[in-house]
């Protein structure tokens, strides 16, 4: 009972600085300085001790590479036609569809996910192009805002993704296995938006006016063609990691290369647009390492006050079936997801529940997936969902009201953890099928 309230304690202190404004990693920083020296006496040179280890651990393994790649290939993306031609190609292959161009949301996030592998860069880059063309058109708001908030948040399932290389790094599991186990999951979530949103269309037509034009075979070619700088680098990206030529991490340079020669071949690559991007890349990459480092010292300290052990002797002392421990991880990720990112939320809560998750014989790869739909769901839950600040900044909705539009979707992600919970294949047959265990 005294770690559980210990933990309780670094909760509220959690909470507490992230309230008062203060930066995510300066608060984990605080809160562990703070736990260590007040509840064991620790003195503050052990504690830079402790430190100063921790700092090149957490931001210098080989793993963490990747991700300054993947955000500097996604900004370039953003700075570029690259965008546009994602709506000019889906345009016309949606319109037999009912609900029409809102499907441009969720399929445009789908492909521009498998380039990026951060949910803010899919969100902004897929609605930039998209909210302003749906709103002339008189689609409904309420969906499109919805519907792009809810697919934006597929940029962290359909690999590559950042939280998936953070994940694979804390709980020493194969990044590879990890990215494919989320293509299938990744697809299905975006299946049932699709399904919600033509559902919605023939209930309500209003919801998504006929377009003026019919499309014809010479637009849906064009539009195919739009399409094929994505596909080609999807297919190195992914290719190169699934066939074993590169690593994530090899393969996410790789990514930047080739984005790097289309712009240049296409006119587009300037010294702005260079130096904007990487300056860019540059500063989200280091706000994603302060918090690594902040978030590794966090779970030392909680290891060091016994705080993860003993919850998970406390948790584990319940004699809670799978399917329990499942739901009670959900309810604990949820409430999570309303204070802290994506990021915070893995390296924070890792230590206490990888060790329940493999006791109970979850498999980590399957675990990993599941986190990454939950940090998901964070993306789209107020007060603190980025997807939704994003599409506010966009649009200059209320916030409440963007978070109101993505709700259905908020609960289908739910629905497809049920379904990925009861049916673990979903994520385990494709790393199975393509590394042979």
């Amino acid at each position: 009972m005294e770690s559980l309230f210990v933990a309780f304690i670094i909760l509220l202190l959690v909470m507490f600085f992230l309230g008062l404004g203060v930066w995510v990693f300066a608060g984990l920083l605080l809160v562990s300085t703070v736990g260590l020296v007040f509840l064991i006496d620790m003195p503050l040179d052990r504690i830079g001790k402790i430190m100063s280890p921790l700092v090149i651990r957490s931001a210098t393994s080989w793993e963490i590479s990747a991700i300054p790649m993947f955000i500097w290939m996604g900004e370039i993306m953003l700075r570029t036609d690259m965008s546009d031609r994602l709506f000019r190609g889906l345009s016309p292959l949606t319109y037999h569809l009912p609900g029409r161009l809102l499907h441009t949301n969720i399929m445009g996030s789908a492909l521009f996910a498998a380039i990026s592998g951060s949910s803010a860069a899919t969100t902004a880059t897929v609605g930039k192009i998209t909210i302003a063309e749906l709103e002339k058109r008189n689609y409904s708001k309420m969906l499109a805002y919805g519907s792009l908030a809810g697919a934006g948040s597929l940029g962290l399932l359909i690999p590559p993704s950042i939280v998936m290389i953070v994940y694979g790094v804390l709980a020493e599991v194969s990044i590879s296995r990890l990215f494919a186990a989320g293509v299938v999951p990744g697809l299905m979530i975006a299946s049932l938006y699709a399904g919600y949103v033509m559902i919605a269309s023939l209930l309500y037509p209003d919801v998504a006016p006929p377009d003026r034009e019919r499309p014809g075979l010479k637009e849906m070619g064009k539009g195919l063609i739009d399409l094929i700088p994505i596909a080609i680098l999807i297919f190195i990206v992914l290719g190169s990691i699934y066939s074993g030529i590169a690593t994530p991490s090899e393969a996410a340079a790789v990514g930047v290369v080739a984005t790097l020669i289309m712009t240049l071949l296409t006119g587009q690559m300037s010294r702005d647009v260079f130096f904007g991007t990487l300056v860019s890349s540059v500063q989200t990459s280091c706000m994603i390492a302060a918090i690594l480092i902040a978030a590794a010292f966090l779970s030392t300290a909680m290891g060091f006050l016994h705080v993860p052990q003993d919850v998970a002797n406390a948790i584990g002392s319940l004699d809670l079936s799978p399917y329990q421990l499942i739901f009670i991880l959900a309810i604990f990720y949820v409430i999570l997801g309303m204070f802290l990112e994506g990021i915070s939320i893995t390296v924070m809560s890792l230590p206490i529940t990888l060790p329940l998750i493999l006791a109970a014989g979850f498999d980590p790869i399957w675990f990993g997936i599941f986190l990454v739909i939950m940090v998901e769901l964070a993306q789209i839950t107020p007060p603190v969902g980025f997807n939704l600040f994003i599409i506010q900044g966009l649009t200059g909705t209320p916030i409440m009201r963007v978070a109101l539009a993505a709700l259905p979707f908020f609960i289908l992600m739910c629905v497809g953890v049920v379904i990925l919970t009861i049916f673990p294949d979903i994520a385990l047959w494709l790393p199975n099928l393509l590394f042979n265990k």
